[in-house]
């Protein structure tokens, strides 16, 4: 299946590029997004980032006309500071995350992304990476399972996930993708079966978030960028479920604070500067031509900040 990228005029609109401009897009993917930023560049650059090799291999291939104005880098976008100071490059003017799995992962069977396709329990996005799926569903216990389940996926039914695996577990290990949904629907009461979404979803999410630190890794990311970003470059995150979106929403909304002194002092002693502002108070999402075209976009959400002339952070 062809990788469709989510937003993809409104992220590249947001960015407000300039073509001499450097540009970060740190979850390359399937290379959409950043076609559409390097051929909005000409004498610009962009550095593009992925962990997952099968990414890199499809989007040099995708990127190919463009490819002298592209630089890849196999690694984590929470690198972001030290990747750009091995590029030598002390400042950029954007930075794009789409933090969602891309459509050839999903579609991969044996990724192990999907619950509907039978497969290894996996969901590593950097295949080299020492922990799967499979380790965590074996290997943790109940009441950390449960923590998993409901944190990451706001799983309410949580507790009876995780009491299920840990009986199965005890018979067999839990080995695929398909056994892990079978019994997530099997412990579900019989309303929660009958929801619009498939019932391992949001367990398949919370794991996905576990093994490869998804939320752990976002707020420093954002902190990274601020700090590297060019008065008025701008960064641009899309999110596909609230806990992503609340983190990008609560940290560009501290980048933007200024002074927190006390209402009654007189003179600010803190010295806090707003470091970004925000472009919209709101969350851009998918057109309903993009949804009709794209049902995955349904849950996506875009937020944009931008640098500030005298921005830093205290």
């Amino acid at each position: 299946m062809t990788h469709v990228p989510v937003l993809l005029h409104e992220a590249v609109a947001a960015l407000d590029i300039k073509p001499q401009g450097v540009y970060v897009d740190g979850t390359m993917g399937g290379g959409g997004h950043s076609l559409a930023i390097a051929q909005r560049l000409t004498t610009g650059r962009l550095i593009c980032i992925d962990k997952d090799d099968y990414a890199h291999a499809r989007a040099r291939e995708r990127l190919a006309p463009v490819a002298q104005r592209v630089s890849f880098v196999k690694d984590d976008f929470c690198n972001l500071a030290a990747i750009l100071d091995r590029l030598g490059l002390p400042a950029i003017d954007g930075l794009l995350l789409d933090l969602g799995v891309s459509s050839f992962q999903l579609d991969d069977a044996a990724r192990g992304f999907s619950y509907t396709k039978e497969a290894p329990l996996d969901m590593r996005m950097d295949r080299s990476g020492p922990v799967t799926a499979g380790d965590i569903v074996n290997g943790r216990d109940e009441r950390e399972l449960a923590d998993i389940l409901f944190r990451y996926g706001e799983e309410r039914h949580a507790r009876r996930i995780a009491a299920a695996i840990v009986r199965h577990r005890q018979e067999r290990p839990i080995e695929t993708t398909t056994q892990l949904a079978d019994i997530v629907a099997q412990a579900m009461p019989a309303a929660a079966r009958r929801e619009a979404q498939h019932p391992a979803r949001r367990t398949f999410q919370a794991l996905r978030i576990e093994v490869n630190n998804e939320l752990g890794i976002l707020e420093k990311t954002l902190r990274d960028a601020a700090d590297r970003l060019a008065p008025g470059g701008r960064m641009a995150v899309i999110t596909f479920h609230s806990l992503e979106d609340r983190i990008v929403k609560e940290t560009f909304a501290s980048l933007a604070q200024g002074c927190t002194c006390p209402k009654d002092f007189p003179v600010c002693v803190c010295g806090k500067r707003p470091v970004v502002k925000l472009v919209g108070r709101k969350p851009v999402t998918p057109s309903e031509q993009e949804l009709e075209q794209n049902p995955r976009s349904r849950s996506a959400r875009l937020r944009v900040a931008e640098k500030l002339l005298d921005g830093r952070q205290t």
